[in-house]
C-alpha cells in the first residue's frame, strides 16, 4: 500500500472518529427544554459549528504529523513534498466528487426550510453534508491511488 493510500485511510478514520467524538461531546449540551426556534437552540448550533472547525483542524494536523512520524519509522522512507500531474489530477477528481456530494445535501438542507422543518434538522444536514463530502473525497483519493490514475 502506498503512502497516499495509507494517508487516505487515516483521513477516513480520523474524519469518522473526530466527528463521532465531537458529536458525543456536544450532543448532551443540546437545549431540550426550549422551543425549537428559541435563541438557545441557535446559540447551540453556532457554538457547535464554531468549535467544530478548529477542533477538526487541530486534530487532523496532529494526526497527520503523527502519521508522518510513524510512517517514516516503519517504512524508513522519507516523505516527498513533490507532486506530479497525476497527484494533482487525483486531487482535482476527489474535490469534484466531494463537491458533487456536498451540493445536493446543502440544497436539501436549505430547501427543507421551505417545508417548515425545524432549524436543528437543517444544521444536522449541513454537518452531514460536510462529513459526507470529506469522506467521499478521502475514499476517492484512496480509490484513484489504488487504481493508479
Amino acid at each position: 500500500m502506498s503512502y497516499h493510500e495509507r494517508r487516505a485511510l487515516l483521513s477516513i478514520i480520523s474524519t469518522i472518529g473526530i466527528t463521532a467524538l465531537y458529536v458525543a461531546f456536544m450532543l448532551p449540551r443540546y437545549p431540550v427544554e426550549v422551543d425549537a426556534y428559541a435563541p438557545e437552540v441557535f446559540r447551540y448550533w453556532g457554538n457547535f459549528f464554531l468549535l467544530l472547525i478548529p477542533v477538526t483542524i487541530v486534530a487532523r494536523i496532529v494526526l497527520e504529523i503523527l502519521f508522518v512520524i510513524v510512517n517514516t519509522i516503519f517504512t524508513r522512507e522519507a516523505v516527498s513534498d513533490r507532486t506530479d500531474e497525476r497527484d494533482k489530477l487525483i486531487e482535482l477528481k476527489s474535490t469534484r466528487n466531494a463537491l458533487w456530494t456536498f451540493m445536493p445535501v446543502f440544497v436539501l438542507a436549505v430547501g427543507s426550510l421551505s417545508f417548515d422543518v425545524q432549524p436543528s434538522v437543517v444544521f444536522a444536514l449541513l454537518i452531514a453534508a460536510g462529513v459526507l463530502s470529506s469522506l467521499v473525497s478521502d475514499v476517492s483519493d484512496f480509490f484513484f491511488y489504488r487504481r493508479g490514475y
